[in-house]
């Protein structure tokens, strides 16, 4: 703490009972300055999807990195990653940034200025980036300052954002059709964008649904909306076309970092050809010094051409599904109530409860806190390394083996006889 407040260069990596510090990483294993190994459930809040230090692409990243780095012009890396992200997902058109914070904020000033409005709609428990319009009723919000669930507040989540900025972004609980239905008749000449997580990462994965999806779509037609998929931590894990390909539905923009780039700090907003052409040189800003930087865009072109090239989705799949049904069998037979959420690559477990929270309230109001916590610090202590933050999902790499799946299965059964 005495270099940096708290510790940390980020808020999300501070433990108040027990700071981990990391030393080395290999595959689907990290190693503290102690030597002590663990089976890495976080990945870095979900980037790496291959695997720490995943030779073909670190060995790709390292060659390129002798022909310089940052030159302020187009390259050919980034010209061959911008055309996989096309081919991958289906959009028109690709720009890159260099983190999720950044792909989603530039696409709402895109949603903005194509539309000629200012209004911006999300829904709680979102998590979309450290910016200020997007930092109200965020993950973490106490339940006593939203409000009623019919007329909810929007909360500011950080001290320092201006307060003129209070109702620039209206916040709605998710899955609520009739809601975001009526708040449409009154209000959708005003609204530029939908910001929407298709399965929302950072309250334990819960899953609005296929529906939910195609109704905010139907919805955004309707009323000239922007619909903005935020698929940071979707894109790229839950299917090779991500959120758009698994759902079968359409964005008109959606913002992509983390997997893509397998650790590599890169992002990217893309969409179609109508919304994208918004930007315009000199009248709609958006570019960055360090936007498809040689080392972030080349491990993006080789991270998804392995995507491409091998069943990565597939194998994480499968592994995944034996986690989530074990634990959840393993929770059971020691009569700890839980439910398991979200989709096997990257899901949330549940404690406390025995029926699926719908939304943000419903989350906090059935899970226990104190069991969640009880768990999670004994995984740690057997070496298993899931977020503190029960709200934060296991995310699983190609390099985590059917073998760790048992060990981890093993140390859970352990974990929950020490319960």
């Amino acid at each position: 703490m005495a270099a940096m407040p708290w510790g940390v260069s980020s808020n999300f990596r501070y433990w108040p009972d027990e700071q981990i510090i990391a030393d080395k990483a290999r595959g689907t294993y990290v190693w503290d300055v102690d030597g002590r190994r663990y089976i890495d459930y976080r990945l870095g809040f979900g980037p790496i999807i291959l695997g720490h230090a995943y030779d073909e692409v670190t060995d790709y990243v390292a060659a390129q990195m002798r022909n310089g780095n940052l030159f302020g012009l187009t390259t050919p890396y980034e010209v061959r990653a911008a055309e996989a992200i096309k081919r991958m997902t289906g959009v028109d058109k690709v720009r890159f940034t260099n983190s999720g914070t950044e792909s989603v904020m530039h696409a709402v000033r895109i949603a903005r200025s194509h539309t000629n409005r200012e209004l911006l709609l999300k829904f709680e428990g979102g998590y979309h980036g450290s910016f200020d319009y997007a930092m109200w009723s965020t993950p973490g919000t106490a339940l006593g300052a939203m409000g009623s669930h019919k007329s909810p507040n929007p909360v500011p989540s950080s001290s320092g954002i201006p307060k003129p900025l209070y109702g620039m972004t209206l916040v709605l609980p998710a899955g609520n059709c009739d809601m975001l239905e009526k708040t449409l008749k009154e209000r959708g000449h005003q609204i530029a964008a939908i910001l929407v997580e298709p399965v929302m990462m950072n309250i334990a994965a819960l899953n609005p649904g296929k529906e939910w999806l195609h109704f905010i779509r139907r919805l955004c037609d309707e009323y000239g909306i922007v619909m903005i998929m935020d698929e940071v931590k979707t894109g790229f894990r839950i299917a090779n076309g991500g959120a758009q390909a698994y759902f079968d539905v359409r964005a008109d923009l959606v913002t992509y970092a983390k997997a893509m780039g397998n650790g590599f700090p890169i992002g990217a907003i893309a969409g179609t050809e109508a919304v994208m052409m918004t930007i315009e040189r000199g009248a709609v800003g958006q570019g960055g010094t360090y936007c498809g930087n040689l080392i972030a865009v080349a491990g993006c072109e080789k991270t998804l051409e392995i995507l491409e090239r091998e069943d990565v989705i597939g194998t994480i799949g499968r592994r995944g599904q034996r986690l989530m049904d074990g634990i959840h069998e393993v929770l059971n037979c020691h009569d700890i109530p839980n439910v398991i959420s979200g989709v096997p690559q990257c899901f949330g477990v549940i404690i406390g409860t025995d029926e699926m929270p719908h939304d943000y309230r419903s989350l906090h109001e059935s899970v226990n806190h104190e069991l969640s916590r009880q768990l999670n610090k004994a995984l740690r202590n057997h070496g298993v390394l899931p977020d503190p933050d029960f709200q934060e999902p296991w995310f699983l790499c190609y390099a985590l083996s059917e073998a760790d799946v048992d060990e981890t299965l093993n140390v859970c059964e352990d974990a929950a006889r020490e319960m």
